[in-house]
């Protein structure tokens, strides 16, 4: 795969560290520049104001970072973050029904997000052929004449004199805050349309000692939000025997920071196993909030002009409403595709890889979008489809109260393992016909 040249990744969490392991193989030279001064501790970050928050990486994340980073899942085991069968060690309450567990290949791994991102950027650190720009950032792109291609980024250090990095390709992987469309439209190009869904999420998370006495032994617990009852209560075991705990409102809805309030938050979702979490176990730290008021897809797969060498790259292109997890999957998603790009043909990377992470992204986006808009306040067209796949949902639901297989089946999508379109298989339908009750 190796061809000669430079590659520049915009941002160092975990979007631009998977880009950067990717390129690493494809280019001689890869610099990652991030306005941050990076930590060697696992410690919450400026520049990833989320990282203090509950993370969660879905199945197919972790196989696929498994893929780029090898023994990845194991290193991370080993410094204490447990390997979770997300189905049958989580207790799933899915529109009030508690889910029938059952052992599964769905295995996840409980680890915080500054812990995932240190181990990932120690790997990346060792590659001979990367280096890092922290407590920098990139200021302007430079391009040829014509403005077909870029050539570089305008680096402007946070205590120094601005600098060049010429580049055969560069990545912005900055995430919501990406400036990549101000920067194309200075430089005579379209800007991509924009989706957004206004969601208004508010959540606060806070550690706790675990306890093995909660949660009836095992290692998660989940409540959803539904519209009569705009919450989500999320606990997952983490290294260092803690347990994390995400409450979160949407439309306005915002858990408190004291210690009655959040109680009570806890208790409002009607799960009286994760309430006790809260109201019994040792916090550990100060509780941390996080406002997200809206999902944002930006559509670069139906821009028919781009410079040559420049592409935009996890939340940058899509950010998830977090409350289902999908940022980091989808990312590493993205990664394997990148690899397979580079393998390939050259010439046009920008167009075959938007078209591709288009198509990856149709998905969760699909399943986030679709559950947002069960809620009557979220603007958002509420087609027939949409209508349909979210009463058919509850009903699975209801059925996976007793069918194990449709609890698997559900998780397998949910960890975006399965496209969503799997549920509709005639064996699933049939299941969830004999098993669920009506829609109430």
């Amino acid at each position: 795969m190796s061809r000669a040249g430079n590659a520049v990744v915009l941002g160092a969490s975990m979007a631009g560290l998977i880009a950067a392991r990717v390129l690493s193989d494809a280019y001689d030279s890869v610099t990652l520049v991030d306005r941050d001064a990076l930590p060697d501790a696992a410690v919450p970050r400026r520049g990833v104001p989320q990282s203090r928050q509950l993370h969660v990486l879905l199945a197919c994340g972790r196989q696929a970072l498994d893929e780029l980073f090898d023994g990845l899942s194991d290193e991370l085991h080993a410094c204490g973050a447990p390997l979770v069968d997300l189905n049958g060690q989580v207790h799933w309450y899915n529109d009030g029904y508690l889910m029938r567990r059952s052992a599964s290949q769905l295995i996840g791994v409980g680890v915080s997000r500054p812990l995932l991102e240190r181990t990932v950027r120690a790997r990346v650190e060792k590659l001979a052929n990367v280096r890092f720009h922290p407590s920098a950032e990139a200021s302007a792109l430079l391009s040829t004449d014509d403005r077909r291609r870029i050539t570089g980024v305008l680096v402007t250090p946070r205590d120094g004199v601005p600098y060049r990095l010429d580049a055969d390709l560069v990545v912005d992987a900055c995430g919501r805050a990406s400036r990549s469309p101000a920067w194309l439209a200075a430089l005579g190009y379209p800007t991509p349309a924009e989706q957004r869904v206004a969601v208004d999420v508010t959540y606060v998370t806070r550690t706790y000692e675990r306890d093995p006495r909660h949660l009836d032994g095992l290692l998660g617990a989940l409540t959803n939000a539904v519209p009569t009852r705009p919450r989500t209560g999320i606990v997952a075991a983490q290294e260092d025997d803690r347990f994390a705990v995400a409450l979160s409102g949407v439309l306005g809805e915002q858990p408190p920071l004291d210690d009655e309030g959040y109680a009570r938050f806890a208790e409002s979702l009607g799960q009286p196993l994760i309430s006790q979490v809260v109201r019994e176990a040792v916090p550990v730290g100060e509780p941390a909030l996080m406002r997200y008021p809206a999902s944002v897809r930006r559509r670069y797969e139906r821009l028919r002009r781009f410079p040559n060498g420049y592409l935009v790259f996890g939340d940058a292109l899509c950010s998830f409403n977090p409350v289902y997890g999908q940022g980091m999957t989808v990312a590493a998603t993205e990664g394997l595709l990148l690899r397979r790009l580079l393998a390939g043909k050259p010439g046009r990377l920008w167009r075959r890889f938007f078209r591709g992470a288009g198509k990856l992204i149709d998905g969760p986006w699909s399943i986030a979008v679709g559950t947002d808009l069960r809620f009557p306040e979220v603007a958002g067209p509420r087609t027939l489809r949409v209508r349909l796949v979210n009463a058919y949902v509850h009903r699975l639901h209801a059925a996976a109260r007793t069918d194990a297989v449709l609890g698997t089946a559900f998780l397998r999508v949910l960890n975006l393992v399965d496209p969503p379109h799997r549920l509709l298989r005639p064996a699933i339908v049939a299941r969830v016909l004999r098993g669920g009750s009506r829609p109430g």
